[in-house]
């Protein structure tokens, strides 16, 4: 199924929607002429494990290991460490599993031992047999910050409250009503050395934003000092992938945050936030009656099935992706 195209592509992904697209890409070109920058903008220190949610689940699904019923983890995955955790009093709001435990132990030992994320990814991406370039966004410390809306239950006075990400997604299952989003350290971190390596590529034929929550997925990546002009200095189109399709995300709290953010949550909010920042659109049939209104914004856009259940449907959107791109440029 592999192309024989010698045009390069750079996938930006974050967690489960964007690894269903970063599988199908991978078997339409040749490993080397892709390559998938992950979000790490969810990463955080967890019983003294160095954990990178977003990275993991896009590694485990071009290994062939991810639990496909959940999207992310791995498949036959035991619990017997969270069991004992559990037993003596210890944290369980984040699973770790037992396979998933010798990642993270491989990982912050590298990491402690001076290595780079890039260079600790790319160890991981050997050991498990993924020949696709996956890296970080940065190998410097960038932390998503949810700003949710607090309420007193005495006074019902209401504050804004700073929540590191997992604690909103994981622990506390985004309930949390979200108000704005910052991204610690984020002005002092450089873009990795592969992503700009990848970008300057003068062999780069498309720039692809994955089906992933924008807000806390992609913009954590594309505010990376740097990112959007090096993006803008590539002849590459960049093509963004609706992640709401028919006014629900398919995985996520995404439609919830816009909700909450005074936003609809629709297809068409999603390239007016991606507006100036991309050249072209994806969305799916059931927002087909949306495509004018969004080319009305100066964006052209493609409607096709982007819902992906099968291994077939991520390979059929990845070359409809890529041949829109193609249509992009000639």
């Amino acid at each position: 199924m592999v192309s024989s195209t010698t045009k390069n592509c750079l996938a930006i992904s974050g967690g489960v929607g964007g690894a269903k697209l970063a599988l199908g890409l991978s078997h339409c070109m040749p490993a080397e002429s892709l390559c998938v920058v992950a979000n790490t903008g969810d990463d955080f220190t967890h019983l003294g494990f160095k954990i990178c949610p977003d990275l993991d689940t896009v590694l485990y699904t071009l290994a062939d290991l991810n639990n496909k019923e959940l999207g992310w983890g791995q498949h036959g995955e035991s619990w017997n460490f969270l069991n004992a955790l559990e037993s003596m009093g210890g944290e369980t709001w984040f699973q770790l599993g037992d396979r998933d435990l010798a990642t993270h132990c491989i990982r912050t030992q590298m990491l402690g031992s001076g290595a780079s994320l890039t260079e600790t990814t790319r160890h991981l991406c050997q050991a498990l047999g993924v020949s696709v370039n996956l890296c970080p966004m940065t190998d410097d410390r960038v932390a998503t910050i949810v700003h949710c809306e607090n309420e007193d239950p005495v006074s019902k006075n209401k504050s804004i409250e700073p929540m590191a990400f997992q604690h909103y997604f994981v622990r506390d299952r985004c309930q949390p009503a979200v108000t704005g989003f910052s991204f610690e350290g984020i002005e002092s971190a450089e873009p990795s050395g592969e992503f700009l390596a990848a970008l300057a590529s003068n062999k780069l034929g498309s720039i692809l934003i994955c089906p992933s929550n924008p807000f806390v997925s992609v913009d954590p990546v594309l505010k990376l000092p740097g990112v959007l002009d090096a993006m803008k200095a590539s002849p590459a189109p960049v093509i963004a992938v609706s992640p709401i399709v028919g006014g629900q995300a398919i995985k996520g709290p995404a439609a919830k945050m816009m909700a909450e953010l005074g936003m609809p949550a629709s297809a068409l909010a999603v390239a007016k936030h991606y507006r100036g920042r991309i050249d072209g659109f994806v969305i799916d049939e059931a927002d087909a009656l949306l495509k004018e209104e969004i080319e009305g914004l100066g964006i052209p856009t493609i409607v096709t099935k982007s819902v992906m259940v099968t291994l077939e449907d991520r390979i059929a959107l990845a070359k409809v992706v890529l041949d829109f791109a193609d249509q992009l440029t000639s």
